[in-house]
């Protein structure tokens, strides 16, 4: 009997319980014969949109609602606080499943490359993203919030985010389902401006134009452009003449609304900055940081006809006590798995996991989301992509190429999972979970109030 019959459903398991985790099981759902266990290290599911997504952006978390419909299916199961290189290796997930889809996202942070960057005082903005979303890994961490500027070297959607909540007032924050430990530590922060630093031109910046608009929408912080940055270059000026696009004049537009020239109003100042580049951290005689060294740079056609930054040689000391980078995030190795670590993702060719020695696909194995391609798109973008590697992963058990498990039952997985780790997370612990945050949330006038720590989420859900 073929596998993928009633009577002997293909089983897959899917690593990493974020975006592209569950709609990878959504499309394999789709098929009436396949069952999935979706893993993750965490005993939360939902990866970025429960650690990275803004929380005072909570319409966007309301995509879970459609993860929650792929959870209700019977022939899904969640299987959280499982990590794969402690509790499970991949020849053991080869003895229980069919195919093995990694979707783990991309979990560190491109570094600057200049001196200084490992001062005290300067941190990835994944870190502080991390912290103030109560990620379990980093909510230990500290950040010196008695300085008065603080640097976010980036001007993507996450600087933007960074800088955001670093201009919140306390109330504005109370509102949101911030960590409560980040949110006492805002409430005493001293941070006065914030400056965020791009390489290229108004044109490039890769924020989306809704959150840039949101920065002038702040309750208690003015948010400010130099004129003479947001003016746009020959260069920029004629590829937009070339092929008009109506998203980036609106990005300019709003840019340049923030040069007009007025009074500062509020406590707190957004400045924005364009073509200058990190080129140096400066050190205090206590090894903190105390100012950032900029290079002012200029647009140029590179080979490819694309605009790209170069320096002038002109230089100036910006004074600040803190830094954000916020450059790129990158992928990490999974044991066991083809990873290209220039590249910052797992080794392979559109979603089959591929053996770098041989050039061939990896029998059974395949990949989706940023792990797969790159940190790019938002968490929509995630969906087309899993689902083309469904695709492929479905095309080839099609043809019978798939692994042969000699364990290839339900109950004979659960075993062995909750053999190797006994405090498992189910998604019906999950649900319980969210409802104790959600309860303790709406005690205090705010969307929910996280558990932060393993042990106590583990304790919760056996209550």
């Amino acid at each position: 009997m073929a596998v993928g019959s009633p009577n002997r459903p293909l089983r897959v398991a899917v690593i990493g319980a974020g975006p592209s985790g569950f709609y990878a099981a959504a499309h394999l759902l789709k098929n009436p014969h396949v069952e999935v266990d979706l893993f993750d290290r965490l005993p939360t599911p939902y990866g970025l949109v429960r650690g990275g997504v803004a929380p005072d952006h909570q319409k966007i978390k309301s995509v879970v609602r459609q993860y929650d419909k792929t959870a209700q299916d019977p022939r899904f199961r969640f299987f959280g606080n499982v990590e794969l290189g402690r509790h499970l290796s991949v020849d053991d997930l080869r003895q229980y499943y069919h195919l093995i889809c990694y979707t783990t996202g991309a979990q560190t942070d491109r570094g600057l490359d200049i001196p200084g960057e490992h001062l005290a005082g300067s941190h990835s903005a994944t870190a502080f993203v991390a912290w103030y979303n109560g990620h379990p890994d980093f909510r230990d961490l500290s950040f010196d919030l008695s300085r008065e500027r603080v640097a976010v070297v980036g001007v993507g959607n996450v600087a933007v985010d960074v800088a955001r909540i670093l201009c919140r007032t306390p109330d504005e924050l109370a509102r949101t389902d911030i960590a409560d430990y980040a949110l006492e530590a805002l409430r005493h922060s001293q941070v006065r401006e914030v400056v965020m630093l791009g390489r290229r031109g108004p044109a490039q910046a890769a924020f989306t134009n809704p959150e840039v608009k949101e920065l002038g929408e702040m309750e208690d912080a003015d948010a400010f452009t130099l004129r003479e940055e947001v003016t746009l270059d020959p260069l920029s000026q004629a590829d937009l003449a070339a092929a008009p696009d109506r998203t980036i004049e609106r990005k300019l537009e709003i840019l340049q609304e923030m040069a007009v020239h007025r009074a500062q109003s509020r406590s707190k100042k957004l400045i924005i900055r364009f073509l200058v580049s990190p080129t140096e951290l400066l050190g205090d005689a206590h090894g903190n940081v105390r100012a950032i060294r900029l290079e002012k740079n200029e647009l140029y056609r590179d080979d490819r006809g694309g605009l790209r930054p170069r320096p002038t040689g002109q230089i100036e000391e910006l004074p600040v006590g803190l830094v954000f980078r916020s450059v790129g995030y990158l992928g990490v190795p999974l044991p066991g798995v083809p990873f290209n670590a220039r590249a910052g993702l797992i080794n392979n060719a559109d979603g089959r996991v591929v053996d770098p020695e041989t050039g061939r696909p990896v029998p059974g194995e395949y990949t989706a989301g940023w792990i797969k391609r790159g940190p790019s798109g938002v968490i929509g973008t995630n969906k087309a992509c899993a689902v083309d590697t469904v695709d492929r992963m479905m095309e080839d058990a099609a043809r019978s190429e798939h692994l042969h498990p000699g364990h290839p039952s339900a109950a004979e997985a659960e075993a062995f999972v909750r053999g190797r780790q006994p405090d498992v997370f189910t998604y019906p612990d999950w649900l319980k979970l969210d409802a104790l945050e959600m309860a303790a949330g709406e005690a205090v006038g705010r969307p929910r109030v996280k558990f932060t720590r393993i042990d106590a989420m583990v304790a919760a859900a056996l209550r």
